[in-house]
C-alpha cells in the first residue's frame, strides 16, 4: 500500500515537473508563425507572429530574410545599417500592429530554397538600457513558377590565372583555391534567383577532375592546369562554361580548417573562437577569415586572427550562434569551410 501511495506520488511529481518545464520554455521569446519548416511561395504574403515570451518593455520587433548559407546577417542594433552583410529590415512589428508585433510578412520574390527568418526584438528600459533578444526559424521557400534557363554571372569562358582575372574571385588565383560560381535561373514568373547552392536544387559536374573539382556545398576548387567543362543542373534544365586554368603549378596542398568544438557560455562573458589546430600540410603559415552566420549579428573582435573573440550578449533563454572559418595558406590555396555553434545561456 506505502509502495502504491509513494508510486502515485512520485508520478504527480513527474508530470508536475514536466509542466513546469513546459511552461518555462514557453516564456522565451519565439516565432510562433510561421511554423518551423513552414513551405512558403516566393512573392506571397505570411502573418508574422511572436510570442513575447518573459520579456518586458519590448518597443518593436524587426523580421529578417537570409539564405540559410548566406553570411548576410543583421545589426542588431541599428536597423538602418548598410554593406554587404547586412540584410534588408523586411518588417517592423510594433505594439499597436495585429498581430502586437507582427504583421503581413513578404516573402522574398527571389527566394528559393532554405531560408531563416530571424526576428530581433528590441527591449528597452530607460535610456541606458537597452538590448535585444532574438529569434529564428528555418522555412522551405519554393516557386511555383518552372525554371526556364540557367545562367552564370562571370566572363565566357571563364579564365583562371595568368591569362585571365587573377582576383576574380577574392584574390589571386593558384592551386587550391576554392570558389565559388554565381548561377542565376530566370522562372516562368520573370522572377531571376540566385540558383549557386546546392541546397535550391542545383548540382556541379566538372569533365576534367584535375582541373577543376567539385566539393560540396557548391564549392570548386583549383586542382591543377589545363581546360574543363562545368555542367550546371537545376530541375531539368542544363547550362555548361568552359574553364581554362592557367595558374603556377607549384605543388600545394590545400590548408585545413579547425573552428574548435561547439560549446556553451554564460552571458556577458567572453567568448573566444579559436583556430589554432587548423593546419597546413607544407607547415606554412596561413590566413584566418572568421564570419558569423547564424544568429542575431554580434560586433567580433580579431576577425583575421586564428583566436577570434566577442562578448555573449544578454539572453532571456539559450540561443545559438554559428561561426563559419575559412584559413588560406600563402600560396593561395583555400580550406573547406569549418563551423562551430556557441550557445549562450542566461
Amino acid at each position: 500500500m506505502r509502495r502504491k501511495a509513494w508510486t502515485h506520488s512520485c508520478c504527480l511529481f513527474t508530470v508536475a515537473l514536466s509542466l513546469a518545464l513546459s511552461a518555462q520554455q514557453a516564456l522565451a521569446f519565439k516565432i510562433i508563425e510561421p511554423a518551423e519548416g513552414a513551405k512558403l511561395t516566393p512573392g506571397t504574403t505570411v502573418t508574422a507572429r511572436v510570442d513575447l515570451g518573459k520579456d518586458a518593455g519590448i518597443v518593436q520587433v524587426r523580421y529578417y530574410w537570409y539564405g540559410e548559407q548566406d553570411d548576410r546577417l543583421v545589426e542588431q542594433d541599428d536597423a538602418t545599417a548598410t554593406g554587404s552583410i547586412v540584410t534588408p529590415v523586411a518588417l517592423i512589428g510594433l505594439s499597436d500592429h495585429h498581430p502586437p508585433f507582427g504583421g503581413p510578412l513578404l516573402v522574398p520574390k527571389d527566394g528559393i530554397g532554405p531560408m531563416r527568418l530571424l526576428a530581433v526584438a528590441e527591449i528597452s528600459r530607460g535610456r541606458l538600457e537597452k538590448r535585444s533578444i532574438f529569434d529564428e526559424i528555418l522555412v522551405q521557400v519554393e516557386p511555383h513558377a518552372a525554371l526556364v534557363s540557367i545562367e552564370f554571372e562571370t566572363d565566357k569562358p571563364l579564365q583562371l590565372g595568368r591569362a585571365g582575372q587573377s582576383s576574380a574571385f577574392g584574390h589571386v588565383d593558384s592551386l587550391g583555391k576554392i570558389f565559388e560560381l554565381p548561377v542565376v535561373g530566370e522562372f516562368t514568373d520573370g522572377v531571376v534567383r540566385r540558383i549557386s547552392s546546392p541546397a535550391s536544387g542545383t548540382s556541379y559536374k566538372s569533365s576534367n577532375d584535375k582541373v577543376i573539382k567539385v566539393l560540396k556545398d557548391g564549392l570548386l576548387q583549383i586542382v591543377g592546369n589545363g581546360k574543363t567543362m562545368l555542367t550546371v543542373s537545376n530541375r531539368g534544365k542544363q547550362a555548361q562554361l568552359d574553364v581554362d586554368v592557367n595558374v603556377n603549378d607549384e605543388p600545394n596542398e590545400p590548408p585545413i580548417a579547425d573552428a574548435g568544438t561547439n560549446h556553451t557560455m554564460k552571458a556577458g562573458t567572453k567568448v573566444q573562437l579559436s583556430g589554432l589546430k587548423s593546419r597546413d600540410a607544407e607547415g606554412e603559415a596561413l590566413y584566418y577569415a572568421w564570419s558569423q552566420v547564424r544568429g542575431s549579428k554580434l560586433a567580433m573582435l580579431d576577425v583575421n586572427g586564428a583566436e577570434a573573440s566577442f562578448l555573449a550578449p544578454t539572453v532571456s533563454e539559450k540561443r545559438t550562434y554559428r561561426f563559419k572559418l575559412r584559413v588560406t595558406d600563402k600560396k593561395g590555396a583555400d580550406s573547406v569551410p569549418a563551423y562551430v555553434d556557441v550557445t549562450i545561456e542566461p
